[in-house]
């Protein structure tokens, strides 16, 4: 089968994001796990989540869509009991991923900016009923598209694949949950982080001015305030986090808001249509951005960093231990 360009690029990308996202998101769900980072439970438990989130959209929705649909297009899995049901579990996943990075950013706003809420809210136990129910909700809200999909053709009485029905493009109801989609996933998210991130910083500035002029007025030295150090450093993950999905959903943003998403096959001519290969990039990036979170991690956090160089070096000091 002869691909278009866009296809050839994802035929290789895909692998590679895969095997990259496993790597990179068992890892760090290993090192937040061993409670070493210097974080507190409460943030431990929103970052486990994610990287579990990013973790099981890596299996479901690279390997198990984009890989096989790729590489292995007639399979078990091109059943359309399975092919829906893998669409509903890759939804699922995405949602838990996106509203978890959503519930972090809006944890971290109650715990700098809101004083009197934050000892009742910003604990490890409100965390784990906040994952909790946004997981319920998701698994949820994504069941209603596996009646959305119809088999593609029928082979001796067995349904194969599975694409949006014409109803969905006509009927009302549909319309109306296309665009509860696009609201949930991925507009109203990116205004919510956007929002908590913008209060958090005027927060931050204001805190910060008061306690550089109370310690003027104090000592009449501009010294280094460590608690201002130590807040920056605790928002700079925050605010990685949070421009990292922003800046990797931008492109699926301005697809779900100008096309509906190409309805195709492999063999058909819409694959060198620019609408289908602006919405692979947007998945594309989309899907990157289950891999990247560790590499925040590693790159703002001191004490991860150094879990993850002891993990390293961990292998070679027990062979230089044996061979001593």
């Amino acid at each position: 089968m002869k691909y278009s360009g866009i296809l050839q690029v994802a035929r290789i990308y895909y692998p590679i994001l895969a095997a990259v996202g496993i790597i990179v998101n068992l890892v760090g769900i290993v090192i937040l796990n061993r409670g070493n980072c210097g974080l507190s439970k409460c943030i431990t438990c929103y970052l486990l989540a994610m990287s579990t989130a990013d973790l099981l959209l890596v299996i479901l929705n690279v390997i198990l869509n984009r890989i096989n649909n790729l590489y292995f297009p007639v399979t078990f899995l091109s059943i359309t009991p399975v092919c829906a049901s893998r669409v509903v579990l890759c939804l699922a996943a995405l949602d838990c991923s996106v509203w978890f990075t959503v519930a972090f950013t809006f944890d971290r706003f109650v715990a700098i900016c809101c004083q009197k809420l934050r000892a009742k809210y910003c604990n490890k136990r409100t965390a784990f009923a906040v994952i909790v129910t946004v997981s319920v909700v998701c698994c949820l809200r994504s069941i209603t598209w596996y009646f959305v999909l119809i088999p593609a053709f029928v082979i001796d009485n067995v349904p194969w694949f599975c694409i949006i029905t014409s109803d969905y493009y006509t009927s009302l109801f549909w319309k109306v949950n296309e665009w509860v989609d696009i609201i949930i996933i991925p507009l109203l998210p990116i205004t919510l982080i956007l929002v908590f991130n913008a209060l958090t910083i005027r927060h931050i500035i204001t805190a910060n001015r008061i306690r550089c002029r109370l310690q003027l007025h104090g000592n009449g030295k501009n010294n280094t305030d460590p608690e201002v150090v130590n807040r920056r450093k605790s928002i700079i993950l925050l605010f990685a986090l949070s421009a990292n999905f922003v800046l990797f959903w931008m492109t699926h943003v301005i697809r779900s808001l100008i096309w509906q998403e190409v309805n195709y096959n492999y063999e058909d001519k819409t694959l060198n249509d620019p609408t289908f290969v602006f919405q692979e990039i947007g998945f594309m990036l989309r899907l990157l951005n289950s891999c990247t979170n560790t590499c925040i991690y590693a790159l703002t956090q001191t004490k991860f960093r150094e879990e993850l160089i002891n993990g390293v070096k961990y292998p070679f000091t027990q062979i230089v231990k044996l061979c001593k």
